[in-house]
């Protein structure tokens, strides 16, 4: 049964926006009836014919007497007029109705309450504005599927109450719509530059052509490109004047913005000055492809905490074949934040085109930085030198990259400007005090929350000096940020590590020519060197393979091949861990590659017995460990693992979340402060199926999802949008290799 939202949705306005939200409200059945209020008698008689509205009338005081409590007006009219509506409302709506409008221009429906309100907005009053329109306008062009897949901004204020806020999202949602919240003034600063200003230089464009001497054949011969932009000045003449009027501040700021830039690329090309034109086009095509988000000013991966993904995993199946998985994540960080800062142009192979890496590529764009691509894992980082970025427009948005927002943290410190470094919900409940604390020893100045947690607000201008620096815990994230912020440090800075971790940051630093010293678990680098741009081939992430190598070991009959897998000696644990288990697993072909060693992997099945894990190698297996605990699941007795809290404060408390999931199919499980012990089952069906929950993590999600292979029934894991972050084909590579693996959204 559909939901009923409200008594009776009174529709004042009976255009595209309109009559498009009651022809889709009467269709999902969210209220019980539906008029319309239009001036024009003969719009009205249209409205109802065409059923948008049940009945309409042409005056809004005729149909006031009718409504009751629960019931929604939502005020359709052009952007001025809403005064002269809110006036008709201050007369006779009965208490209890919620009003909503869809102006454009927040500020002006605001101040328009105020003035007819006696300077108080009533609480019943929750202004928004749907992203969605057409050229085309009036009651004929309203359609039931406008707001389907299309964002709503709403904008309560203080004054709004809870009740009629709720009453208008559920509106909303009910007609297919996502709902966003945001401030009146930003609403309309960031809609003067995503929406007034191009309609502004669409009309500008077409009206200058038109007085153009050819502007016959200009119209005639136009291309799909001229033809897709200029379609908004067909748009309704007289609402987007009273658009510009109403919104007159915030879009000549952006005109002047947009006339500066004009001017700027002008001169870029009558110089024939290629840096700027590519830094100018790639910017845009990074901001296009991801416009939806910026629109609203929402996170560049912000999509992975809004769309729901579900993994549907079906017993049963194998793994066989040759693979090549996608490129290793923390070898692509660097080499796009190494690349920034040198001097000359890197070009990366292999790069894993992730959401946790576009997000790093995007915060150099950001910094002024050039980078032509991603295009099949290929780009090319005109680099800026150790003094080249600039100062970003805003926050730099780090999604769920724990990695990034650390390494990057350690560069940021000694730049010349501010800046803020914020993430998605996940990662805003991370640790970030274990980098601030090192880097404030060196005279950085960050602040965090009261927690140690993100943002974290960089204060420019500060000259940092080298520190003796003794990490408390193995982290390769912690020790690659101070050497980071060393590159700009006074002095020689050290860094000793309580365990070995793994070292891309020194390999990559070195393949850049800056010089590193070593000295058992120490090691050093001297501030005010340079880096000198080179080629990169990025090889298979490890831990991307560790899930195939799980899959091939439990799996009967599994035989894979694993191709130009990086094989770091600070990250081969999880195959040490696996060969002491009983795995068959053979490395061939060693090489090296950029500074990496590099092997194929051939993994086949294997009869597998518990053991007490090394804690030696606990720090190499770090990230691998979720995919571990599947294999250990599936051994003979018991397996059991110490010393790694720093598991606790990943992506999520990633012993506890294994061991809950575990026990859910079926597993015994003791969860201990630094570790676990798990039970194992041995042969035959070891995982009952059922229902569990990645908590967001996406080596978790990639984790059960192996354990169908050995399960009794479906395994249907919930959160696993973040895959995108790590390995965003890997339902299409499972499903190659012989998983019955499919999503769910």
């Amino acid at each position: 049964m559909p939901q009923l939202v409200a008594g009776r949705l009174v529709v004042v306005g009976l255009g595209l926006i309109g009559g498009s939200l009651a022809l889709a409200l009467k269709a999902k059945g969210g209220c019980g009836e539906v008029i319309g209020v239009e001036p024009c008698q003969q719009t009205c008689e249209q409205a109802v014919e065409r059923g948008v509205v049940d009945s309409a009338m042409t005056e809004l005081e005729m149909v006031l007497p009718l409504l009751e409590p629960g019931d929604i007006v939502f005020v359709a009219v052009p952007t001025l007029a809403i005064a002269s509506v809110f006036a008709s409302l201050k007369k006779s709506l009965p208490a209890g109705v919620t009003v909503t409008d869809g102006a454009s221009v927040k500020g002006s429906v605001v101040t328009a309450a105020q003035k007819i309100w006696g300077g108080v907005v009533p609480d019943f009053l929750v202004p928004g504005h749907p992203i969605a329109g057409s050229e085309q306008s009036g009651i004929t062009a309203a359609r039931e599927d406008l707001y389907t897949a299309h964002s709503i901004i709403l904008t309560p204020l203080e004054t709004t109450a809870a009740a009629h806020r709720l009453r208008v999202e559920k509106m909303w949602r009910a007609v297919g719509a996502e709902v966003l919240i945001m401030p009146v003034t930003e609403h309309d600063e960031v809609l003067a530059a995503t929406s007034h200003l191009p309609h502004v230089i669409a009309f500008g464009l077409v009206d200058t052509l038109a007085h153009d001497a050819e502007n016959e054949n200009i119209f005639r011969y136009a291309a799909g490109g001229f033809r897709d932009f200029t379609r908004i000045a067909s748009s309704d003449p007289l609402m987007w004047r009273d658009i510009m009027l109403a919104n007159r501040d915030a879009i000549l700021k952006s005109i002047d913005l947009y006339t500066t830039n004009l001017s700027q690329l002008r001169t870029a090309i009558a110089a024939a000055d290629s840096q700027h034109l590519m830094g100018v086009f790639t910017r845009a095509k990074a901001a296009r492809d991801h416009f939806a988000k910026m629109l609203t000013k929402r996170a560049y991966t912000e999509l992975m905490n809004t769309k729901e993904i579900t993994f549907i995993a079906r017993p049963g199946g194998s793994v066989k074949g040759n693979l090549r998985l996608p490129g290793d994540k923390s070898i692509s960080h660097r080499a796009i934040m190494l690349g920034a800062l040198a001097e000359g142009t890197t070009e990366v192979q292999g790069l894993l085109e992730g959401e946790d890496v576009l997000a790093t590529l995007q915060a150099f764009r950001d910094m002024g930085v050039v980078i032509e691509g991603p295009l099949a894992g290929r780009i090319v980082i005109h680099g800026v030198g150790m003094q080249g970025l600039q100062a970003p427009p805003g926050p730099i948005y780090m999604g769920n990259s724990g990695t990034a927002m650390r390494l990057l943290a350690g560069l940021l410190a000694g730049q010349s400007f501010n800046a803020t470094l914020i993430g998605d919900a996940s990662l805003s409940q991370r640790p970030m005090d274990r980098v601030a604390e090192p880097l404030r020893q060196m005279g950085a100045k960050i602040q965090t929350d009261t927690q140690g947690r993100p943002p974290l607000i960089i204060e420019g201008g500060q000259q940092l000096q080298a520190i003796d620096y003794r990490l408390p815990m193995a982290s390769a994230q912690v020790k690659s940020c101070v050497l980071l912020a060393g590159l700009y440090a006074q002095g020689i800075t050290s860094i000793t590590e309580p365990a070995a971790t793994r070292d891309h940051t020194e390999r990559l630093l070195q393949g850049f020519g800056y010089p590193l010293m070593r000295n058992g678990a120490r090691v050093s680098i001297t501030g005010g060197g340079s880096l000198r741009a080179c080629s990169i081939e990025v090889p298979v992430d490890i831990s991307s393979a560790a899930f195939f190598i799980v899959a091939a070991t439990i799996a009967p009959g599994a035989d894979v091949w694993l191709e130009h897998v990086g094989i770091n000696p600070t990250r081969e644990g999880a195959i040490n861990i696996l060969q002491a288990m009983g795995a068959d697993i053979v490395l061939s072909n060693r090489r090296q590659v950029g500074g990496e060693p590099v092997v194929d992997i051939r993994v086949r099945h294997a009869r597998l017995k518990g053991i007490q894990i090394p804690e030696d190698q606990v720090p190499l297996a770090i990230d691998e460990f979720p995919a571990l605990f599947i294999a250990a699941a599936c051994a003979t007795g018991t397996t059991v693992l110490t010393g790694a809290q720093e598991l606790r404060v990943k992506e999520c408390d990633r012993i506890q979340v294994m061991a809950d999931g575990l026990q859910e199919l079926g597993i015994k499980t003791e969860v201990r402060t630094d570790g676990i012990v798990i039970q194992g089952k041995g042969e035959g069906k070891v995982f009952t199926g059922g229902q569990v929950e990645s908590c967001g993590d996406h080596r978790i999600s990639m984790s059960f999802a192996v354990a169908a292979l050995r399960a009794e029934d479906e395994i249907r894991i919930l959160g696993c949008a973040n895959v995108a972050t790590s390995f965003p084909n890997f339902v299409e590579l499972a499903g190659r290799a012989g998983m019955y693996l499919s999503s769910l959204s």
